[in-house]
């Protein structure tokens, strides 16, 4: 499975003071779809974190994003391990693909490729 970049969701009610408090840090906004926005670094645009009040068509927000290369794979295989599908395969508006999954830990991560 080839992992194309990681983003951590950050849960926030106050995305534009989120937003200019991670600024300073050397972040900025590359995506905004109201509920959710994504910073990147100014240095490396692979850098990136997501703010997000709730998520517009899944049950819960995700603690982690993965995009892959392949998520039809990965979801397979993490259905024949028996894991917890929190979100079930879905393309979406926004053009991406998704699921969700429920990790060892708890946390729920949302894998994902662009289509």
């Amino acid at each position: 499975m080839h992992v194309r970049r990681v983003v951590p969701n950050v849960q926030s009610e106050a995305l534009d003071a989120s937003s200019e408090f991670y600024g300073v840090l050397g972040f900025e906004e590359v995506m905004n779809h109201g509920w959710i926005m994504t910073l990147a670094s100014t240095e490396n645009p692979a850098v990136q974190i997501s703010l997000m009040t709730d998520d517009k068509t899944a049950p819960v927000a995700p603690d982690v994003s993965i995009e892959v290369e392949d998520v039809d794979a990965v979801y397979s295989a993490m259905k024949e391990r028996g894991a917890e599908i929190v979100h079930p395969l879905t393309d979406e508006e926004w053009g991406v693909r998704r699921f969700f999954v429920r990790d060892p830990n708890g946390r729920v991560v949302n894998v994902l490729s662009h289509s």
